[in-house]
């Protein structure tokens, strides 16, 4: 076997990591709670114990580790720094890069998550063949990456393609960045919810209980409950109004759409290429697909590894 690399996925809740081939092979994975709230120090602690192992388990390939890839949430610089991670703010201020660098004398790359979620789809998944495209990663949030000419733009400081904080309503809702009306408080799991509290009455409601979350009311729409359709409609909406801007200025193959509330991607579909015919010049709405994307949970890892194996490349 030649090189393998290291990726990381770092989240609120988890660490994940994985001993990945040059092919995109898993080889070992493992996880551990990230524990934030212990701090920085315990934090980076637990880090390196992930990382050992991942080194401990290269003795019996025979090949040597190339470099270590990193996904953050947060603003992260093309240098590293962590400038911002509104679920991790022990790592405000912190360069991630260095620290590895210095610690493991390997090549280290580390990005914003949903780029380096974006790299996994480009390298390994669905955006494979594509050339410029949008990841788009619907969850709690919206994260995404923008992949144009094969490359990850990231911009001038590293800061580039949060989309989800584009404005689609200047009087809209508030969203915790600062700004209102960002498309993250339109399509997202807590949209979906809100939107379903908004239409429904309340006697619906209260049959529903106190558990309403996007997968439920994605399994109620799959029904026929009305509810569930409209909030689902307005998510799929709201997503068209803000991709309808970027394909018009950026005339995009494609959109890759992944993450917990996209698999419930064909409720939003209707109401999603509504929006983009009426909003996009046709030329361009005939060149641009809507695909899923492929790498699932992976795509973190995967990407990490992408985007350590870019650096080493250049």
């Amino acid at each position: 076997m030649d090189s393998v690399y290291i990726g990381i996925d770092i989240g609120g809740t988890n660490l994940r990591f994985a001993l990945v081939g040059e092919d995109g092979t898993i080889l070992k994975r493992s996880r551990c709670a990230s524990s934030i709230e212990q701090g920085r120090e315990a934090f980076c602690k637990r880090l390196t114990v992930g990382i050992s192992e991942m080194l401990d388990s290269t003795g019996t390939l025979n090949a040597p580790v190339a470099g270590i890839g990193v996904g953050v949430p947060g603003v992260i610089g093309s240098d590293g720094m962590i400038y911002s991670s509104v679920n991790m703010r022990p790592l405000d201020g912190f360069n991630l890069t260095t620290f590895l660098t210095d610690t493991y004398g390997t090549a280290v790359a580390c990005g914003n998550d949903a780029n380096v979620i974006a790299l996994g789809e480009h390298a390994y998944g669905a955006g494979r063949g594509l050339s410029s495209y949008v990841v788009i990663s619907i969850g709690t949030g919206l994260g995404s990456g923008l992949i144009l000419d094969g490359r990850l733009w990231t911009g001038v400081g590293g800061f580039a393609a949060e989309f989800g904080h584009s404005t689609v309503d200047p009087e809209g809702i508030p969203c915790p960045c600062g700004n209102r009306g960002c498309l993250e408080q339109y399509v997202s799991a807590g949209a979906v919810v809100r939107f379903a509290r908004q239409y429904a009455l309340r006697e619906r409601l209260n049959m529903i209980g106190d558990n309403l979350d996007a997968a439920l009311l994605a399994k109620l729409a799959r029904q026929g409950d009305p509810t569930g359709v409209a909030a689902y409609k307005s998510a799929g909406g709201w997503l068209g109004v803000g991709l309808a801007s970027l394909v018009n200025t950026l005339n995009l193959e494609a959109v890759i759409i992944r993450g917990g509330v996209a698999e419930s991607l064909d409720l939003m579909l209707p109401a999603l290429n509504q929006e983009l015919s009426q909003r996009c010049f046709s030329q361009m709405r005939d060149q641009f697909s809507i695909l899923s994307g492929e790498c699932g949970d992976d795509a973190g890892l995967l990407g990490a590894v992408a985007l350590v194996r870019n650096l080493s490349d250049q």
